[in-house]
């Protein structure tokens, strides 16, 4: 038999270096820490865009699949240290046209949204209770339509699996405001290579699959920021969908905080 022993000094060293081993293993990265972790570098690329203009038809299906078409103008600016700000202007058909939706999210607390109704002549603020509400009678809720902010979820990393020929991180997110959300978790997939959101999968409360969104046309603006040209939102329960077709958008077109006023939506033309 062979033996051998160690010198006391490479002892010391040896113990050394597995202390310092042992809490690199004790803090290996969590599900929910990863989670989070795609989430912020999801954002942070999507970070310092100022502000952006675009039109869009909405295309509503009912189960039968017969088709209604609404055209819309999106303006949107970024706000430091905040959420975004989000004005939409219906301009056909003639029964919506006029109507305006203004929404200011926030990373913390309730975001605050108000609908103008030109039939009404009047503005309509949102109640944060209602935000799983249909917004326009679409099959896109409020909440979906404000901008996601990290601070609202919490997150969990599933796993990593090719869809549609993209490797992608698929993850839970739960709605921090569990008792105003329409939903008890969202699953996402998100491709690697950018970090842009290629499907949704929304689960109301009873945990049961509502809807679905799958969104695809990424096109590349200002050599940084990936914008989509369709999204398609089906939902599951009542067999109805509703796509959202993006054209022209223009980046860092030098809006500013009067161009997002409540006071004003009834003169927004």
């Amino acid at each position: 038999m062979i033996s051998f022993s160690i010198h006391p000094i490479y002892q010391i060293l040896l113990s050394t270096c597995l202390l310092f081993m042992v809490p690199s293993a004790l803090h290996a990265e969590t599900v929910e820490e990863k989670g989070l972790a795609i989430a912020v570098e999801a954002d942070n690329r999507d970070d310092g865009y100022g502000d952006y203009t675009a039109d869009m038809t909405m295309t509503l299906r009912n189960r039968h699949g017969k088709e209604s078409k609404r055209s819309i103008r999106s303006k949107t600016l970024e706000v430091n240290g905040d959420g975004d700000k989000n004005l939409s202007i219906f301009d056909t058909p003639r029964d919506v046209k006029g109507t305006a939706f203004l929404s200011f999210s926030h990373k913390v607390g309730d975001d605050e949204q108000w609908l103008y109704l030109p039939a009404l002549k009047r503005v309509k603020r949102i109640n944060s209770r209602n935000k799983s509400g249909s917004f326009m009678g679409s099959e896109f809720a409020y909440e979906d339509i404000a901008s996601q902010e990290v601070e609202k979820y919490t997150y969990k990393h599933l796993r990593e699996e090719d869809y549609n020929g993209q490797l992608c991180f698929v993850g839970e997110s739960y709605p921090v405001d569990k008792k105003n959300s329409g939903y008890i978790k969202r699953i996402t997939w998100l491709d690697k290579a950018e970090y842009r959101i290629q499907r949704v999968e929304y689960y109301d409360r009873k945990a049961s699959l509502l809807k679905t969104l799958t969104i695809s046309g990424y096109q590349h603006y200002v050599d940084k920021y990936w914008r989509a040209d369709s999204m398609e939102m089906v939902n599951h329960q009542t067999g109805k969908s509703t796509s959202l077709v993006w054209s022209n958008y223009a980046f860092q077109t030098g809006l500013t905080d009067n161009d997002f006023n409540s006071t004003s939506l009834k003169r927004i033309r």
